[in-house]
């Protein structure tokens, strides 16, 4: 199997907690799903993606199976466990050593949680559906502790400059938190350029949660590392992960 990079996030995590996002190389898919693809849900073929969640966990030293989630943009978190079917959620939660929290992203962003004394951990999808919905909020009352017990890593997304949207998505944020404006720049075309980044740290913030960490990528415009569905429409997911070491 060749070398496959992936991107161990820089953050004072407790010594027995482990995370990694992947990048798009490495694997067996091919065009568009090229070739790091994890997601079983994007019309790639099954057993490209079976090889190279196979891959996934040989790279990593998984302890077991992730914990994979059926996304669909929701605010809604479950605890993690291994299923023949997959939970229609998209945050999870581990509070055993060994369960992996994973989530899929191609331009959404995956945050990642850990408690400060290293007995719990979440993996959160937030595009802007689900951040506007509470998944954070949600992903943090899940963990029962309060925020500053807590620290955060926010991984690879789409970068404000990429992310152009309409009143609807301003409109939705600023009925939650009207200083949210901060994270919209307005653009030529009368539309908004939207910084996920901003908006996951401000809500973050709220909750309490201030010892985060990471961000500063854009899966739009480094198509050689990262898949990306703004720029490509159809394309692979990359998988973020966290668990807890036994």
């Amino acid at each position: 199997m060749p070398h496959v990079e992936h991107i161990q996030p820089k953050w004072p995590a407790p010594a027995n907690v482990r995370a990694a996002s992947t990048f798009r190389t490495g694997g067996v898919s091919q065009p568009p799903y090229d070739d790091f693809n994890l997601a079983a849900h994007v019309g790639d073929a099954v057993a490209s993606v079976t090889e190279n969640r196979r891959r996934l966990k040989s790279l990593l030293r998984l302890p077991r199976d992730p914990s994979w989630l059926d996304q669909v943009h929701s605010d809604s978190v479950v605890e993690a466990s291994l299923s023949s079917s997959p939970p229609r959620a998209d945050a999870s939660v581990a509070r055993e050593a060994g369960t992996v929290c994973v989530v899929l992203t191609a331009d959404c962003l995956p945050v990642l949680f850990a408690s400060k004394n290293g007995d719990r951990v979440a993996a959160a999808h937030a595009g802007w559906r689900g951040l506007a919905a509470g998944i954070l909020d949600n992903t943090v009352g899940s963990l029962g502790l309060p925020g500053h017990e807590l620290i955060a890593w926010l991984g690879p997304a789409i970068g404000q400059d990429s992310f152009e949207v309409g009143d609807d998505v301003r409109i939705a944020f600023l009925g939650r938190d009207s200083a949210a404006s901060s994270a919209f720049v307005p653009n030529a075309r009368g539309r908004w350029q939207c910084d996920l980044y901003a908006l996951a740290r401000r809500n973050l913030a709220q909750l309490g949660v201030t010892d985060v960490h990471g961000g500063g990528y854009c899966t739009a415009t480094d198509a050689d590392r990262f898949f990306s569905y703004r720029r490509d429409g159809q394309c692979g997911r990359m998988a973020t992960l966290i668990w807890m070491e036994r």
